[in-house]
């Protein structure tokens, strides 16, 4: 019975999909499918309403919509460029430094507004033009600011990690985050690497070096943003407050800077706060369904199918992170980060702790994953806002990409096989 339940919620998702159906309504309306096969028309409907309500019923929750307008703030606030100009000021005279201040810029917003699209889209905008006028080919900019503006999802905070939080039943969401810091870092490096070897080939011109005092006053103006890491991650791992108390004290830091800055008015707000929470409904839409179908699954027996299917292959610990991960890989090409991470933790989670896997270090394995596929069509959102700012095609930009994309599934391979480098810090700070 429970291969007919998986058969029918694949083909529904997958036809639904197809055919255009939004990938909100496509998860309800195939979890309603699926429950048909064992319940009436009418309690199914009432159970896939009551699912998406209590999906959505959680404290942590509320952390989501304020973080997303701390990041819609700080990206109308000036802080990006504050930002990308102390990059600028490390990067230095290293030829074809504009591209190492790219990754590194998207390191420290990403951080900070937690948002990939946001990323590519400010740093695309400001540095683009810049790189042209320097000479830089358009496309190995743009493949530059795609892959790493990714980061910014495991670094935290990130709401990504919230909402695996959600899916896992409680993993700490304090341990996720600072968990994410050292493979973000990784694979910001791993992608400056990358670049390295594009800038020798195309011999692009050094940078414009800065003196030590010209560093001091970029780092000043910068400080105040990179406080706002201090307060929010520096609180929860305190135990002074909650994740989403935290969002919430993100949102007043940064408002306060932005007016500070005087690059923000009254008048800016109620199109900051329409947007925010237009992108707010589309993520808890999006939440909502999932949890609904991740009910459906569990109550027609899903997960313990595929589990079963899974370790019939083999129990070997190494064999199935390598096949989460090609699964997770081509899942993330099809589908948004947000559903796949509550469709995919209830099924592959107890797979991985039953041979050993920490929660934690599956969390940020998962979303490493994923951010793969935001960089890949046809659903990579970062992928066409990249190519979009750049003032490219996705044609000319998808070669120059693939080596970026091999660095990043070599960065995976790491982060999946040394737990060590996602596990030190959340131990370090008695998190776990």
């Amino acid at each position: 019975m429970e291969y007919i339940s998986i058969i029918i919620l694949i083909l529904s998702f997958v036809t639904l999909l197809a055919i255009g159906v939004p990938v909100a309504w496509s998860l309800g309306i195939a979890s309603f499918i699926t429950l048909l096969v064992s319940v009436a028309a009418g309690p199914s409907a009432t159970t896939i309403a009551q699912r998406m309500a209590t999906g959505l019923d959680s404290f942590a929750l509320l952390a989501i919509p304020f973080f997303v307008l701390a990041g819609e703030i700080m990206n109308r606030g000036g802080i990006a460029n504050r930002l990308i100009e102390l990059a600028k000021s490390l990067a230095g005279r290293l030829p074809g430094s504009l591209l190492y201040v790219n990754v590194i810029a998207a390191m420290l917003f990403g951080a900070i507004a937690g948002s990939a699209a946001a990323a590519a889209s400010a740093l695309g905008s400001i540095l683009g033009k810049r790189m042209e006028t320097d000479g830089y080919p358009k496309e190995l900019g743009a493949a530059v600011n795609i892959t790493s503006s990714t980061t910014g999802l495991i670094i935290p905070p990130s709401n990504i990690l919230i909402v695996y939080s959600l899916a896992s039943g409680g993993v700490s969401i304090a341990a996720l985050f600072v968990a994410g810091y050292l493979p973000g870092i990784f694979i910001g490096l791993i992608l400056m690497v990358t670049a390295a070897v594009f800038i020798k080939k195309e011999k692009l011109p050094p940078g414009d070096g800065v003196s030590l005092k010209e560093f001091g006053k970029t780092f000043l103006r910068a400080f105040p943003s990179l406080m706002l890491l201090v307060v929010v991650i520096g609180g929860i791992v305190g135990g002074i407050f909650t994740a989403t108390e935290a969002s919430a004290i993100a949102v007043i830091y940064t408002l306060a800077l932005s007016f500070y800055y005087k690059e923000l008015k009254i008048k800016d707000l109620p199109s900051i706060l329409l947007k925010s929470s237009e992108t707010t409904a589309i993520v808890m839409l999006l939440i909502a369904t999932s949890m609904s179908m991740s009910w459906v699954m569990s109550s027609e027996d899903i997960p313990q199918a595929i589990t079963n299917s899974l370790l019939s292959v083999s129990d070997n610990i190494i064999v199935i992170l390598i096949l989460i991960n090609i699964i997770l890989l081509i899942v993330g090409i099809f589908m948004d980060m947000t559903p796949a991470v509550l469709i995919f933790t209830p099924i592959f989670l107890p797979i991985v702790t039953e041979l050993g896997v920490d929660p934690v270090h599956f969390g940020i394995i998962m979303i490493m994953n994923l951010c793969i596929g935001l960089c890949t069509p046809p659903v990579g959102s970062v992928l066409f806002i990249g190519v979009q700012v750049a003032g490219t095609t996705l044609e000319k930009v998808f070669g120059t990409l693939i080596p970026f994309f091999i660095a990043m599934i070599l960065g995976l391979v790491v982060i999946t096989l040394w737990p060590g480098l996602t596990l030190w810090l959340p131990k370090l700070f008695g998190l776990m």
